[in-house]
């Protein structure tokens, strides 16, 4: 198996500061390749910085780019009707990041039968057909939480993972990652880790406002998505407790940011969203034009501390440039 490795995060991070172009879309009537993005959910920052990043690549190579994808995370059945549309429609090529590891697979499958590429990004499907997997190493990023955390605790207390939501693989891989390397410290006891927070900062909120009331004794918290992350912050502060223990989540967004520099949080796992965007849409353009991209491209992943949340190379993966969609 080919794997095309990033090098470490400094190459990776000048990839992402991409020159502001004017996008576009629309059916590729002119011959011009037309390639299929489908994200997650359209709301998230981090969906639209993957999106500044595909479209990036795509105004470089000459193709358009058509992105779609349900207005919720959990909508499987959105999702699954958008790629169904999008392989009518006979689009060049697929960019697709499953909200779930089984749910896609028959309408992908309908995409190879027709000559379609797919490439699997940021969460991969359970099956084998992708013309290229684009992602961070989850497990690795999830492992890397575990080891600043226990760093910060000395290797001795007591933490709460709160997980995401069920059927996600990206999430459930840096949540496996993070599990088996804290059990490496013998000191460290987690207290739950079968809660789940879901796509939305509400429920996040609510489930993590449960697990507080539920254990009155907490050193650490693990939270592995956005949402997760932002509604366990909004718990701790509500309740007194943000200043009370260490705290290491995944992604980012404006608050959880402020959050990294007031020291409320302690550390932020990182990935490279517009470059995960940028690097799919060229896998998939390569498959569209007769290629054979590598099987698996990673994207790379670092932590952030507190310390660290105004160097300028971490401002570009914190507050990734998203100009190029006129935003």
């Amino acid at each position: 198996m080919r794997i095309h490795r990033s090098a470490r995060v400094s190459a990776a991070l000048a990839a992402l500061l991409l020159p502001a172009l004017g996008g576009c879309s629309g059916a590729a009537d002119d011959g011009t390749l037309e390639i299929a993005v489908v994200p997650k959910g359209t709301t998230n920052e981090y969906w639209k910085a993957l999106h500044a990043g595909a479209e990036a690549a795509a105004q470089e190579l000459g193709v358009r780019i058509v992105w779609k994808g349900p207005l919720q995370e959990n909508d499987r059945e959105a999702q699954q009707k958008v790629v169904e549309d999008l392989v009518v429609r006979g689009v060049d090529g697929l960019v697709l990041v499953p909200l779930d590891s089984k749910a896609l697979v028959p309408p992908v499958k309908e995409a190879d039968g027709r000559g379609i590429p797919v490439v699997v990004a940021d969460s991969d499907l359970e099956w084998d057909g992708r013309a290229s997997y684009v992602a961070t190493d989850n497990r690795r990023g999830g492992e890397l939480a575990a080891e600043a955390l226990a760093d910060m605790l000395g290797g001795m207390g007591k933490i709460l993972v709160l997980r995401h939501m069920e059927g996600s693989a990206s999430t459930h891989a840096r949540e496996e990652g993070f599990l088996a390397k804290i059990a490496e410290s013998s000191g460290i006891e987690v207290l739950s880790s079968n809660q789940y927070a879901g796509p939305q900062p509400e429920g996040a909120y609510q489930a993590a406002e449960n697990l507080l009331n539920s254990f009155a004794e907490v050193d650490g918290v693990f939270c592995p998505s956005e949402p997760s992350v932002f509604g366990m912050l909004r718990a701790l502060q509500d309740a007194g407790r943000a200043d009370g223990l260490h705290f290491v989540g995944f992604d980012s967004n404006d608050k959880l940011v402020e959050a990294l520099r007031e020291g409320e949080i302690d550390a932020l796992v990182l990935q490279s969203p517009v470059r995960m965007g940028e690097l799919a849409v060229r896998a998939c353009v390569e498959a569209a034009r007769g290629g054979t991209p590598d099987e698996v491209i990673d994207t790379g992943v670092t932590v952030v501390r507190s310390a660290e949340v105004d160097d300028p190379a971490v401002q570009a993966l914190l507050r990734p440039d998203l100009s190029i969609l006129g935003q």
